[in-house]
C-alpha cells in the first residue's frame, strides 16, 4: 500500500489537533488534493466536505486555497442545510435519505411509498410475496403503509402502477433494525473487522466508502441503513445464520460486521470472485446469477474495485 501523500497526513494531525468539537478545520490545498481525498482523510464524503464549503462535489480545488474540513456536527448541519438529512435512532424517523457517495449509482429498487399503496398490492404488482416484501424492508405485514415509506422492491420487478405519481416531499423510514445512528468507523477500523469475519478487508473498506462514506447515520433511498447499508431482513438472517453472537443494531461496528459477514457468504457462494461477490452485494447474487449485471450493477462494481485498490488492494 503506497503512503497517503504529506498533504492529507497533515490534514489529519490537523484535525486530530482540533480543539473544539464543533469547529471546522482548515485544509489548505497542496499538490495532489483533490476533494475526495481531503474528505477521506477526515472519514467524510465528498458531498459533505462540498456541501459545507459551498462547492459543487465535482469541483478541482486550487492550490494555495483554503478548504473547511468541517466536524461531524458542522457535517450534518450542511447535510440538513441541502434536504440531506441523516436518520437518528428511535422509533419511525421522518428524514429526506441521504444521498449516496460520488459516482455512486442509485441503489436498485428504491421506491417511495404514494397514497393508496398497500404493501399487498405493491408485492402483487412486483411478483414477489407479500411476507417476503415485509421481511426484507422491516414492516408488518398487517401494518398500513404511510406515505412517504422508503422501501425496496425486488431488484428488476416492474415499476408499480402509483410510480407515475409525483413523490410525497416527506420521508418515512420504516422502525426497523438496524437503526441508523451517528457515528463514523476509519478505513482501518472497517478492515479489521471484515478480515476478523473471513471478509476481503480492502473490499468491504471499498463498499463500505462507496455505500455511506463511512457513516453509520445513513438511510438510502431503498431503505438501507448504516456504515455498510444492511436491509432489515439481510440484517436479521445474518443475525440468524452467520453471526455467532447477537449483533447491537445500534452499532456501527455491529453494522459493519454484519455487512462483512454477508459480505464472507458471497464470497464463499461465488468461489472467490470479487467482481460477482460485490454484484451480489448490490443487485442480489441470485439475480445476478438469473439476469447478469445491470448496467447500474457494472458501474457500481467498477468502483468499488478501484476503490478496493486505494484502500490496498
Amino acid at each position: 500500500m503506497r503512503p497517503l501523500p504529506i498533504s492529507i497526513l497533515a490534514a489529519a494531525v490537523a484535525l486530530l489537533a482540533a480543539p473544539a468539537a464543533n469547529a471546522h478545520v482548515v485544509h489548505t490545498v497542496s499538490a495532489g488534493d483533490t476533494l475526495w481525498s481531503i474528505a477521506a482523510s477526515a472519514n467524510m464524503t465528498t458531498r459533505t466536505v462540498a456541501l459545507f464549503n459551498g462547492l459543487n462535489e465535482n469541483s478541482h480545488v486550487v492550490i494555495g486555497t483554503p478548504i473547511k474540513v468541517p466536524s461531524v456536527a458542522e457535517g450534518q448541519a450542511a447535510l440538513r442545510a441541502a434536504g440531506i438529512v441523516p436518520a437518528g435512532a428511535g422509533s419511525t424517523a421522518k428524514l429526506m435519505p441521504a444521498a449516496p457517495p460520488s459516482g455512486a449509482p442509485r441503489p436498485l429498487g428504491a421506491y417511495v411509498v404514494r397514497a393508496g399503496d398497500t404493501l399487498t398490492g405493491l408485492a402483487a404488482q412486483t411478483g414477489v410475496p407479500m411476507a417476503q416484501m415485509a421481511y426484507m424492508n422491516g414492516l408488518s405485514p398487517s401494518a398500513h403503509l404511510l406515505v412517504g415509506t422508503v422501501i425496496k422492491l425486488p431488484t428488476g420487478a416492474p415499476a408499480p402502477a402509483q410510480a407515475a405519481a409525483p413523490k410525497p416531499a416527506t420521508r418515512v423510514v420504516p422502525a426497523a433494525d438496524p437503526v441508523p445512528t451517528a457515528g463514523r468507523l476509519s478505513a482501518a477500523d472497517i478492515k479489521a473487522i471484515a478480515a476478523q469475519h473471513g471478509a476481503p478487508a480492502s473490499l468491504a473498506a471499498a463498499i463500505a466508502w462507496q455505500e455511506s462514506g463511512f457513516n453509520n447515520a445513513m438511510v438510502s433511498s431503498a431503505n438501507a441503513r448504516g456504515i455498510m447499508q444492511v436491509m432489515p431482513g439481510t440484517w436479521d438472517w445474518v443475525n440468524r445464520n452467520l453471526a455467532s453472537t447477537s449483533l447491537n443494531p445500534q452499532s456501527a461496528a455491529d453494522n459493519v460486521r454484519a455487512g462483512s459477514l454477508y459480505l464472507a457468504q458471497l464470497m464463499r457462494q461465488t468461489g472467490g470472485d470479487r467482481r460477482l461477490a460485490a454484484a451480489g452485494y448490490y443487485q442480489g447474487l441470485s439475480s445476478v446469477r438469473a439476469r447478469g449485471m445491470f448496467d447500474d450493477t457494472k458501474q457500481y462494481v467498477d468502483n468499488v474495485l478501484a476503490l478496493s485498490a486505494r484502500f490496498g488492494g
